[in-house]
Order: C-alpha cells, then sequence, then structure tokens
C-alpha cells in the first residue's frame, strides 16, 4: 500500500516538473507545491526551520542511517538463498557428478505422497541448504482417514526412499489438513 502511494506521489511531482498540468490542460491536487517546472517542494522557511536547533542534525543524521540499515539488512535477506538448489546424489559423496535439483525431488516426493492410502492431495518443497536440506509437506486426507497412519507411510515411503536415493537424513515438516465434507445427519 505504501508503495502505491509513493508512486503515485511521485507521480504526480513528475507531472509538476515536466509541466504536463499546463500542457494538457489539467489542475492539480489542492494544495500541490509542485505544479510548475521553477516550483519547489519546500519553501525557504521550510528548509531551514529546523537549522538552528542544535538536536536537528544529529537526530536526522541517526533517521537515516537507521533506515539506510533496515534497507542493507532487507536486501540481505532477499538475496540469502534458503533453498538447497541441487543435492549431489549419495550425500557429501556424490556419485560421478550426478546432482539432483530441488524441485525434482520436491515433485518426486509430493507424487509419491499422493500415492499413500487416505491422501486426497499432497505437495512438497524443499527448504534449507544443500548440505541440509529439509522436506515440507503440504497434505490433504480423506475424511475418514486418521493422521498417525499416514505419517508413519510417509515417513516409511517416499521420506525412506528420498534419503536413500541422496544420501541424506532429510529432515521432514507435515502440515495435515483434512477434505471438506458434508455433515451427516444423526437419527
Amino acid at each position: 500500500m505504501s508503495g502505491i502511494v509513493l508512486l503515485g506521489t511521485g507521480l504526480l511531482v513528475l507531472a509538476g516538473g515536466f509541466d504536463l498540468y499546463r500542457r494538457w490542460s489539467l489542475t492539480p491536487p489542492d494544495g500541490w507545491p509542485l505544479t510548475a517546472p521553477h516550483g519547489v517542494l519546500l519553501t525557504y522557511a521550510d528548509r531551514t526551520r529546523w537549522a538552528d536547533e542544535g538536536w536537528w542534525w544529529p537526530a536526522a543524521i541517526a533517521v537515516l542511517a537507521i533506515v539506510t540499515l533496515l534497507a542493507l539488512w532487507w536486501l540481505l535477506a532477499q538475496l540469502r538463498r534458503t533453498h538447497p538448489g541441487t543435492l549431489a546424489v549419495g550425500g557429501d559423496h556424490a556419485v560421478d557428478g550426478v546432482e539432483l535439483r530441488e524441485g525434482a525431488l520436491s515433485d518426486a516426493l509430493a507424487a509419491d505422497a499422493r500415492n499413500l492410502p487416505g491422501v486426497h492431495q499432497a505437495r512438497a518443497r524443499m527448504d534449507g541448504t544443500s548440505s541440509h536440506p529439509e522436506a515440507h509437506f503440504d497434505i490433504t486426507l480423506t475424511s475418514d482417514t486418521a493422521p498417525g497412519p499416514v505419517l508413519q507411510a510417509l515417513s516409511d515411503g517416499p521420506l525412506e526412499r528420498a534419503r536413500r536415493s541422496t544420501g541424506r537424513t532429510l529432515p521432514a515438516k507435515a502440515h495435515l489438513r483434512v477434505t471438506s465434507h458434508k455433515a451427516h445427519r444423526a437419527e
């Protein structure tokens, strides 16, 4: 939402700077400071109001430093990779350089989990790093299925085969839900 507000404000400033209000016979918003190319956003009085105060410059620099650090922290968080990418088949000692992409492993785990009894729908995704991958499942059970046997079958079947294939321990998390069904009338 704030991005839309900033974009709209920037477009209004650009419209005033390029003199689009006059060229296109538009009326700028009431009280808008920049309506012509030679106009200013802040008057001289607004720009110098706090200049004589001793606390103003340290406060302004501190706020700008905090905003810059938060922006840098956000950027680094976006760049940090939280997916394994590719996994060497056979663990740390890869078999002749054979690698398995995380998407292929996720698709195989999901397809294998869908074939378990009592599973209506299953999705899988990989998180973690290539040295410590982790499987996450989103499984929808049929309305008459108990979760315990499905979790045991998931551990003994798809996860065990993936562990043998990749040569890794492959911890897993499963989010289970039940398909919606019509209520039965009790008599």
